[in-house]
C-alpha cells in the first residue's frame, strides 16, 4: 500500500473512530450551563453521558451485521444521518429527559463510524499491524480529549452550549463527505447472510464463545472502563470540588490526555521487543496498583488537586498501552465475521463503560473518592479476567512480526 494512501485511510478511519469521544468530550466543560439551562442538579446530567454510552453499545451490535450483509459504507452513511439529526434535536432540548433521550440517538449514529473503522483495520491491514494500527487510530482519537473540552468550553463561554452540538453536527457533516470521496468499500456485501434474528444471535454467540475473543475483550472492556468513570466524574471532581474555571477543566483534560494517547504511541515501539498479550498483562497489572493507590489515597485525604492529576496521568497511561492491543488480540481469531466481532467487543467495552458510568453519576459527590473507587475496581476486575480467561485459551491467535497470524497449540 502507497505510503500517501496508509496515512488518509489512517486519517479517516481515526476520524471515525473519534466521532463518538469527541462528541463525548465536548460538551464535558458545559455540564454546569447545561445543568442551569434544564433546571437540574450538575451531576444529573452525567445521566446524558450514561446514555450515551449505552446508545453506543447497543448500536454497535445492530450494525455489526449490517456491516458484514451490506458492505460497510452503507450502514455507515445511515449511522451519520441518524447522527446529524440527533444533533440537530440536542440544540431544541428544553428537558433533562429529552436531552437524554437524544444524547441516546445521537449516540446509536456515532456508533457506525466506530464499529466500521474497527472492521475496516482488519479489512485493509495485515494482522500483524493491527495493533500498530490500532495505536495510530489512538493518536487521531487524542485529538477528541486534547482539544474538544477546551474547545467547548470556550464555545460555552462565548456563545451557549447549543453551539457545541452545532459544531458537532458539522464535524459529523465533514466526516460523511470525507468518507464518500476518499474512504474505500473494503468489504463486499455478504448476501448469503441473514438478517433474522436466529442468524444474527447464532453469529454474535459464535464470536462470543471464542475464549480468545471474550477474555481479551472484556478485559479491555472493564480496564476501558475506568476512563469512561473519569469522564463522567472529572466535571464534578475538577469544578466543584476543586472549583477549576471551564476553561481551566479544558485545560486539565487535555493535559491528561497526553498520557493516554503518549502511551499509546508508545506501544508501537514497544511491539517491536514485546508481543502483545505480554505488553497487556504488565499494562493492567501497573494499572490496577496505581487505582488502588489512588482509592487508599484519596480516601485518607492525602491528594489536592496537583497529585490528583498526577495520579489520573499515570492511570491513563497504563490504560493507553493496554487497549490497542486488547482490541488487536480480541479480533484477531476472525475474518469473515470481523464486522460481528467488532460491533461486539464495541458493545462491551460501551455496555460496561456505560454501565460504570451511571454508577459514577449516582452519586454525590463531595471529594474525588466514589471516582477513584471505581476506577480502582473497574482494574481489577479486568486483572482478573485476563489471567482467569487466559486458563481457557487453548489455540490462541498471537500478533506476530514475521507473517500473517501465529496459531500456538
Amino acid at each position: 500500500m502507497p505510503a500517501r494512501q496508509y496515512w488518509s485511510l489512517i486519517l479517516i478511519l481515526g476520524t471515525m473512530t473519534a466521532l463518538g469521544p469527541f462528541s463525548i468530550d465536548m460538551y464535558l466543560s458545559g455540564y454546569q450551563a447545561i445543568a442551569e439551562d434544564l433546571h437540574v442538579p450538575t451531576e444529573r446530567i452525567g445521566l446524558s453521558l450514561a446514555s450515551y454510552f449505552i446508545g453506543i453499545s447497543a448500536g454497535q451490535l445492530l450494525y455489526g451485521p449490517l456491516l458484514d450483509r451490506f458492505g460497510r459504507k452503507k450502514p455507515l452513511y445511515a449511522g451519520l444521518i441518524v447522527y446529524l439529526i440527533a444533533s440537530a434535536g440536542c440544540i431544541a432540548a428544553r428537558s433533562l429527559e429529552s436531552f437524554v433521550l437524544l444524547r441516546f440517538i445521537q449516540a446509536i449514529g456515532s456508533c457506525a463510524a466506530a464499529v466500521a473503522s474497527v472492521a475496516m483495520v482488519r479489512d485493509l491491514f495485515p494482522i500483524k499491524d493491527s495493533a500498530k494500527v490500532f495505536a495510530l487510530l489512538m493518536l487521531v482519537v487524542g485529538a477528541s480529549p486534547m482539544l474538544a473540552p477546551t474547545i467547548g468550553g470556550y464555545i460555552t463561554a462565548a456563545w451557549n452550549w447549543q453551539a457545541i452540538f452545532i459544531v458537532l453536527g458539522g464535524m459529523g457533516l465533514l466526516l460523511m463527505i470525507a468518507c464518500f470521496a476518499f474512504l474505500p468499500e473494503s468489504h463486499q456485501p455478504d448476501t448469503s447472510m441473514s438478517l433474522k434474528p436466529g442468524p444474527i444471535i447464532n453469529g454474535f454467540w459464535a464470536v462470543m464463545r471464542e475464549p480468545q475473543f471474550y477474555t481479551y475483550a472484556l478485559t479491555g472492556a472493564f480496564a476501558f472502563s475506568g476512563l469512561f468513570v473519569y469522564v463522567s466524574s472529572s466535571p464534578v471532581v475538577f469544578m466543584n470540588i476543586f472549583r477549576v474555571s471551564e476553561t481551566h477543566f479544558g485545560w486539565i483534560f487535555a493535559g491528561l490526555s497526553v498520557g493516554f494517547i503518549g502511551s499509546s504511541q508508545l506501544n508501537s515501539l514497544t511491539l517491536r521487543y514485546f508481543r502483545s498479550e505480554q505488553i497487556i498483562r504488565i499494562a493492567l497489572i501497573g494499572q490496577a496498583l496505581i487505582g488502588i493507590v489512588f482509592f487508599a489515597g484519596s480516601y485518607l485525604g492525602w491528594f489536592g488537586l496537583t497529585s490528583t492529576i498526577i495520579m489520573l496521568f499515570l492511570y491513563l497511561s497504563c490504560l493507553g498501552f493496554a487497549n490497542p492491543n486488547a482490541s488487536a488480540l480480541s479480533i484477531a481469531p476472525f475474518k469473515k465475521n470481523a464486522g460481528t466481532a467488532a460491533a461486539l467487543m464495541g458493545a462491551l467495552q460501551m455496555g460496561i463503560g456505560g454501565l460504570a458510568s451511571t454508577v459514577a453519576s449516582l452519586f454525590h459527590a463531595t471529594s474525588p473518592v466514589p471516582m477513584t473507587m471505581l476506577m480502582a475496581a473497574t482494574a481489577l476486575i479486568s486483572v482478573a479476567i485476563l489471567f482467569l480467561g487466559g486458563l481457557r485459551i487453548t489455540n490462541p491467535v498471537f500478533l506476530h512480526d514475521g507473517g500473517d497470524t501465529v496459531v500456538l497449540h
